[in-house]
């Protein structure tokens, strides 16, 4: 079954990257502004001091308008970082010097030239996204990294980011796999809820 289960993951997240990478550079630019300018005027980044987000890889959303927002605002800004295998740390870069290429090609600063910040003291994470459905069930590439890191940020609020097109029916999740409170795309902002799943539509 867990077998079963795994392959499901890896079919599904084949086929949402594969439709990402489909859309072209200018579009997902353009859909990853749209994408951040719903994040700075939620009210969960209103009020945080401390936000964790991530460096793009290929064909994912694009933070940097958000990041350059967040420098201007004074918004204390952390990447992770890669300690071992299974295990990442929230690291906050002194300077535009402090980044070098970390595991997997990720971009990821330099602990030399950076502050750790502990994960209680994170007040929201923007997390990368491969697939999701409506429910907000995220699907990674499959490392678990962030579903063993969220546990420890108890004040923290959850979010995904993602394109439209990687919206699938149903996230193959399983027990450990951890929810966000809301994934957003250039076209709708999904929020999970105890007693039901709801879609704020902005088109």
């Amino acid at each position: 079954m867990l077998r079963g289960r795994e392959e499901m993951k890896k079919e599904t997240r084949r086929k949402a990257i594969e439709r990402r990478d489909k859309i072209s550079a200018k579009e997902r630019l353009t859909y990853s502004d749209k994408i951040v300018n719903l994040i700075v005027t939620s009210e969960e980044y209103e009020k945080a001091k401390t936000i964790m987000l991530y460096k793009a890889v290929g064909s994912e959303v694009c933070l940097e308008t958000l990041e350059k927002q967040g420098e201007k605002t004074g918004k204390i800004l952390a990447y992770p970082y890669c300690i071992s295998k299974s295990e990442m740390a929230a690291l906050s870069p002194n300077c535009d010097k402090a980044w070098t290429k970390g595991r997997y090609g990720i971009p990821e600063p330099l602990e030399e030239m950076s502050a750790f910040i502990k994960p209680e003291d994170i007040d929201m994470i923007i997390c990368p996204c491969a697939a999701f459905d409506d429910k907000c069930n995220r699907l990674g590439m499959g490392g678990g990294y962030y579903d063993r890191f969220l546990p420890l940020c108890i004040n923290a609020h959850v979010i995904a980011v993602a394109f439209e097109v990687q919206k699938v029916s149903a996230v193959p999740a399983e027990e450990h796999d951890i929810p966000m409170e809301k994934v957003f795309t250039e076209k709708n902002i999904y929020k999970r809820s105890k007693d039901s799943d709801e879609k704020n539509n902005i088109q």
